[in-house]
């Protein structure tokens, strides 16, 4: 039997801590809630003893499950983190490795192109560049490097520190209906000459979002600085292989067909973990990992809202954050079906949350606006603050 296992639990409602204790087949409502949590699984019948007196001791709220097998510890960090100290192996160490990796990433810096992404000290703003000519949102550029490049230039003037550029439009069927899929020979035309200009112009690192290891690997090859893979979770092993050989970073993304869930957050958090795994397995450095829950991707509306309030509990995979709402069909279902067109402020809404649940990049269609939306959201969360110039 392997040993215990721990993740992070956000519960921003008492309704959220309630479908928890119902997990757990426990019912009624949660005193604790709303609260930062920890969910521990494969406990032995001695870790439930240890833990009840430990908690007891130490004023950790203890919840176990019938058969003892789970639980789920609650109070503030501090005594959370005085908990992990007390006990002994194993489940003082799987404490404290979830609750230093939901505190920092290690290591802090990620290298892109002629920078370093520096985590926790501000939010960065990727700007996306649709080559195609079908993006939900309505602002694809073609095939056009020269309106990519006016685009990329526009989007650096108001904020954007990241230029993610794809060729073929990934809107969910679920959401979107069937549609055929783009060649790897029509995808090279649109983004390949697109991002050598804007890498040759522009001193931002450029990504590429792609599925395609051959494309990925074109496009680094003209410039690009970083991969984004919208199926990040079950990555093509020449696209991890692509990744360790060039020392790029990856964003590993949560994606699945059909959005149906038990458990949505576990779910997420476990596949990603697997991804991650995979990664390290091909060679890929820890430092070069970024991690995406994949808003929009294999989720309904109301998956989309709770993976936004719990984001947080992604922290426990001690990796940056990517997070990807910008104009999507969510945000326009909240505000009565307005088009993409009028869901700016819906988009700033759930940037802020996201940043203020530990989001470290925002990829966005409308940077002006949402810099301007990161820049006060990190005064608010990242502190200290300081007059803007």
């Amino acid at each position: 039997m392997s040993g215990p296992r721990a993740r992070l639990l956000a519960l921003p409602s008492a309704q959220a801590a309630a479908a928890e204790l119902a997990r757990l087949g426990r019912s009624g409502g949660a005193a604790w809630a709303p609260a930062t949590a920890l969910k521990l699984s494969g406990l032995r019948r001695r870790d439930a003893a240890l833990l009840r007196g430990a908690c007891a001791r130490s004023g950790v709220h203890l919840t176990l499950s019938g058969d003892g097998t789970a639980a789920i510890l609650a109070a503030p960090g501090s005594a959370l983190a005085a908990l992990a100290e007390a006990l002994d192996a194993p489940l003082g160490p799987t404490l404290r490795c979830v609750l230093a990796s939901s505190v920092a990433v290690d290591p802090p810096g990620t290298p892109c192109g002629s920078t370093t992404l520096v985590w926790g000290r501000r939010t960065y703003v990727m700007g996306i560049v649709n080559m195609t000519p079908d993006s939900f949102s309505g602002d694809g550029v073609g095939a056009d490097p020269e309106a990519a490049l006016a685009l990329g230039r526009r989007l650096v003037a108001e904020g954007a520190d990241i230029l993610d550029v794809g060729g073929e439009s990934s809107r969910p069927p679920h959401t979107y209906g069937e549609r055929a899929g783009v060649t790897a020979a029509e995808e090279l035309r649109r983004v390949v000459p697109a991002v050598r200009r804007l890498a040759e112009e522009l001193r931002v690192p450029i990504s590429i979002d792609t599925t395609k290891p051959n494309v990925a690997r074109a496009a680094l090859d003209a410039g690009a600085a970083m991969l984004n893979d919208v199926w990040g979770v079950a990555a093509h092993p020449e696209m991890l292989a692509l990744a360790a050989e060039r020392r790029v970073p990856i964003v590993l993304m949560h994606n699945q067909v059909e959005p149906c869930y038990g458990d949505m957050m576990a779910s997420i958090v476990g596949a990603l973990e697997r991804a991650i795994g995979r990664a390290l397995a091909a060679g890929v450095a820890p430092w070069q990992i970024i991690v995406d829950p994949g808003f929009g991707f294999g989720k309904r509306p109301a998956h989309n809202l709770e993976l936004t309030a719990r984001l947080a509990e992604l922290r426990s995979l001690g990796r940056p954050i990517l997070y990807g709402s910008s104009r999507k069909s969510t945000i326009g279902a909240a505000l009565g079906g307005l088009p993409p067109g009028e869901r700016v402020e819906g988009t700033g809404a759930t940037v802020a949350l996201a940043i203020a649940n530990g989001a470290d990049i925002v990829r966005v269609h409308d940077v002006a606006h949402m810099a301007r939306v990161a820049r006060v959201a990190d005064a608010v969360v990242r502190g200290p603050w300081q007059r803007s110039t």
